[in-house]
């Protein structure tokens, strides 16, 4: 139905459309000190506009509003209807404490008191 459309029309569709996603999406990629919002996420990869987006390779930190999610090896997969897809070639869950290297017993105590 969009190919009956004038082409100015199409391109303004396009451009709301994309513009609605960037506003939806609570995802950013931090790498270094730049940061790009994610239009589509999926479980091997991801998205980004292809106006402002590098073609990045490497280590980057995933975020969802200010809560970290994964820290991700990635690599430039392709250009395709203005976004630029990235497939992981790990993603780690972040976690906010460190990883016990020992099993904690479940009656363990969460504290110790002292002498009053």
């Amino acid at each position: 139905m969009l190919e009956f459309l004038p082409k100015e029309v199409r391109e303004g569709l396009e451009a709301a459309r994309r513009q609605d996603q960037f506003r939806k999406s609570r995802l950013r990629v931090h790498t270094g000190d730049e940061i790009f919002p994610v239009l589509r996420f999926w479980g091997t990869g991801f998205s980004l506009s292809a106006e402002n987006a590098p073609h990045l390779r490497g280590l980057i930190d995933l975020y969802e509003g200010s809560r970290h999610m994964y820290q991700c090896l990635i690599v430039a997969s392709e250009e395709e209807n203005g976004e630029m897809s990235y497939e992981f070639k790990r993603a780690t869950v972040a976690k906010d404490k460190a990883a016990l290297d020992f099993v904690r017993p479940d009656d363990a105590p969460i504290a110790l008191l002292g002498q009053i």
